[in-house]
């Protein structure tokens, strides 16, 4: 599952673990990427989207109909 939400655009980001003595090594953040399957009543069928969980409640503040709107605009696969 590629680690990217589909409505805020999300993705990993690099950073370092940084030890006692100082030693940095490489490391990269994940972001926490849920599959979530709603209704779509303007669609009339279910859709399954890659979403973080800031999208989650975005979905949930602004309603499923007008994100998947947004997305098939802006060319995305739903």
């Amino acid at each position: 599952m590629a680690a990217h939400c589909q409505v805020t655009g999300v993705g990993p980001q690099y950073g370092y673990n940084v030890s006692h003595s100082h030693r940095r090594t490489k490391r990269r953040f994940d972001p926490n990427i849920q599959k979530k399957r709603y209704w779509v009543p303007s669609l009339g069928r279910h859709v399954t989207l890659n979403l973080s969980v800031k999208g989650i409640k975005t979905i949930d503040a602004r309603g499923i109909d007008t994100v998947v709107a947004e997305l098939i605009q802006k060319g995305e696969k739903v």
